[in-house]
């Protein structure tokens, strides 16, 4: 079976129900830029850019399994902290999600802040409690999981080794899914893998199955050797072994193996790549896949997630991108804001000079091409913001827009001068330019400075706002009400 044989499998992906237990963390990225060494001590000093905090560990697994519409029941246990807050809001923001976050007094939510500088992570700092649960939250976390045992066939042990799973709770877990019939995938941590006895599916990577095997791995009959070991010990159903840049491998109790190259084209950061594969992994699983055809899918969507910075998701346009061309992703230029925003970061490692306009654009008119002209002569590269189908019957009333927006859309991204279109629904762009964060801000001369939403916030970042010319005589409206009489 060839990667364009599984697209159809990706669709079915949304019809997928798992549940997902593990250890929650929250992930702060403070990104900036080096000039400098530090006067009081030979460290470098980090130019504050930006602030980043999102769900991490068995958090960045629900992250990716919403991103790929599947139907989740999350379930673990916090401090009850400021952290723990801020994880339980990110968890209700999602999407066909069920959560059940049970908040231990005393405990300490485990947070992870990284200092990045472009590319490069300078330093991590960890806070944290990894003690097992207490006898009467694990009581609670258990039987929350027997209830929702008979509504989800596939179950993800996300174990970070932070106490959730700990001290024989893995065990039972899958102990009450063997009996409801369930399948159990292990994202393991630690070299004792008998805690997780009797699972279906267990995926370390390559230094985790030596720890575990308690074996050198250095080559592939070694690593096949040590894996077939650890299923007959522990009665494993198959082990998926991830090696980075040399990809997978696959070896199933009946002796079987299955190796699969790896297909990411440059690696910037391998920060919760591993909770991606295991989301692919189970979503594949559970919408029916062959375990040879969901390992599979989850290689490919390995390949695109490490190519991005932090604790990033996969969403399934670009699962599907990466299955049918590696460069198609690439070359599109209406995307959700999400994933431009994965595209706005690439092209910032580079260097370029980011542009961002925004608009109806509901007839197309020599005043709309020399604005847009004008702004890409001011950047490298610009995108422009394009208001929905209800957005613009906000703002223009009954009978507009004339095009639906994907039309409307369609004709911007035609244009040469045009790198991006994103699709917005409020009735201005400042949540929008706030995520993009510009260099350059451009609105037609027929506003002021002050008027131009969005601006006051992007000169606090040392940003520009451009007036563009306008081209006398031109107005959607107007072309609207002369066609009309």
């Amino acid at each position: 079976m060839t990667n364009t044989d599984l697209i159809p499998l990706v669709e079915k992906l949304k019809q997928s129900r798992v549940l997902c237990v593990g250890d929650l963390m929250l992930d702060h990225y403070i990104y900036g830029r080096v000039e400098r060494v530090s006067p009081e001590a030979p460290v470098p000093v980090l130019h504050l850019e930006r602030e980043e905090r999102t769900l991490g560990g068995a958090g960045n697994v629900l992250r990716n399994l919403c991103a790929l519409g599947v139907e989740t029941c999350f379930v673990s246990a916090t401090g009850a902290d400021r952290a723990s807050r801020e994880v339980t809001e990110m968890i209700a923001a999602l999407d066909n999600t069920e959560a059940h976050v049970l908040a231990e007094r005393g405990r300490v939510t485990t947070q992870k802040t990284r200092y990045i500088a472009g590319t490069q992570q300078l330093l991590r700092v960890d806070q944290e409690s990894a003690r097992p649960l207490p006898a009467d939250l694990r009581a609670d976390l258990l039987e929350l999981i027997c209830d929702a045992l008979p509504r989800f066939k596939l179950v993800i042990l996300s174990d970070y080794a932070k106490g959730v799973l700990g001290d024989g709770v893995a065990a039972a877990i899958i102990a009450a899914a063997r009996r409801a019939g369930s399948r159990v995938l292990v994202d393991p941590k630690g070299d004792d893998y008998a805690a997780y006895r009797g699972a279906d599916i267990v995926k370390p990577n390559q230094n985790e199955l030596a720890a575990a095997a308690r074996r050198s791995v250095a080559d592939e009959e070694a690593m096949i050797d040590a894996g077939r070991s650890l299923i007959a010990a522990h009665d494993f159903g198959a082990l998926l072994v991830t090696r980075g840049k040399d990809g997978m491998l696959l070896i199933e109790g009946d002796g079987k193996t299955r190796k699969f190259a790896a297909e990411a084209r440059e690696v910037f950061d391998v920060s919760g790549a591993g909770d991606t594969v295991a989301a692919i992994l189970a979503a594949a699983l559970a919408a029916g896949a062959t375990l040879a055809d969901a390992a599979a899918l989850a290689n490919a969507g390995a390949g695109v997630v490490v190519g991005k910075i932090g604790t990033a998701v996969i969403e399934a346009m670009e699962l599907e991108s990466a299955l049918l061309n590696r460069d198609l992703v690439e070359q599109r230029k209406i995307l959700p804001v999400t994933l431009a925003l994965d595209r706005i970061a690439r092209w910032r490692r580079s260097s370029l000079r980011i542009g961002f306009t925004n608009g109806c654009f509901d007839l197309l008119h020599p005043g709309h091409v020399s604005l847009l002209n004008e702004a890409k002569g001011a950047c490298d590269r610009l995108i422009v913001g394009m208001n929905s189908d209800s957005s613009v019957q906000r703002l223009k009333g009954r009978g507009r827009p004339v095009q639906n927006q994907d039309a409307r859309a369609a004709v911007l991204s035609s244009l040469a001068a045009v790198d991006l279109v994103v699709i917005f629904d409020a009735d201005t762009p400042a949540e929008l330019i706030e995520a993009i964060r510009p260099d350059i801000l451009v609105k037609g001369a027929d506003y002021r400075l002050n008027e131009v939403v969005g601006g006051d916030f992007v000169r606090t970042y040392g940003g520009k706002v451009l007036l563009a010319k306008t081209v006398p005589g031109y107005s959607t409206t107007a072309m609207i009400a002369r066609a009309a009489g």
